[in-house]
């Protein structure tokens, strides 16, 4: 049985899945943390807020238990299975991956904004790399979903880690996927870090010492 929509009451919350109650059976969903936070404010239990949510269902030979991970928008839905088309993705991954809104992870995709993707917990240059190969040219239509009133947008430090990057590869000598990581770590350790020289001063801090 294929799922691809589910609509009913939140019977249960945990910190990456809900349980929804739909004519008396609870579905198991996963949610990546941009879908989770929009459950924060909402009721669980008997008697539980109603939801909604597009669903994407995922069952294989090696994954034998269906996997059913859910969204607020159909657009979400369809970028995440263009994601896990990616090698070295698959459904698990992609869940724990997909920490932005998806608008600014295709822009970066289309932009071919490496420095970006690697600010990702869990996502390295290689992957970022890859990413970007694979989808390119496919995710221009994600990047215009329009984002909630009051959402914090990331692209100022995107351009910033874009030009920390550019620097030290173009003038500094470093290799891509090197600079990538340094920078990577950088914004790890210190997120606050919100222009060009705060981030040289972060990606260098450590040689120093």
């Amino acid at each position: 049985m294929m799922i691809s929509y589910l609509e009913g009451k939140l019977f249960k919350k945990e910190e990456n899945r809900v349980v929804i109650l739909a004519h008396g059976v609870g579905y198991d969903v996963f949610l990546p943390s941009i879908v989770r936070h929009a459950f924060d404010e909402k009721k669980a239990g008997a008697d539980g807020d109603e939801v909604k949510l597009y669903i994407s269902y995922y069952h294989s030979e090696r994954q034998p238990r269906p996997m059913l991970i859910g969204f607020n928008k159909e657009a979400e839905k369809e970028f995440y299975e263009l994601f896990i088309t990616v090698g070295d993705i698959g459904p698990t991954k992609a869940v724990k991956l997909i920490t932005l809104p998806i608008h600014e992870i295709a822009r970066a995709v289309e932009e071919r904004n490496a420095p970006f993707l690697v600010q990702i917990k869990g996502l390295g240059p290689k992957l970022a790399d890859k990413i970007i190969a694979h989808l390119y040219g496919k995710v221009g239509k994600y990047a215009l979903i329009k984002e909630p009133a009051g959402a914090k947008r990331t692209s100022e430090k995107e351009d910033i880690a874009h030009q920390v990057l550019d620097v030290m590869v173009r003038q500094l000598g470093h290799k891509k996927s090197e600079a990538m990581k340094m920078i990577q770590e950088a914004l790890q350790r210190n997120p606050e870090a919100d222009t060009p020289e705060q981030v040289f001063e972060e990606v260098y801090r450590s040689q120093k010492q």
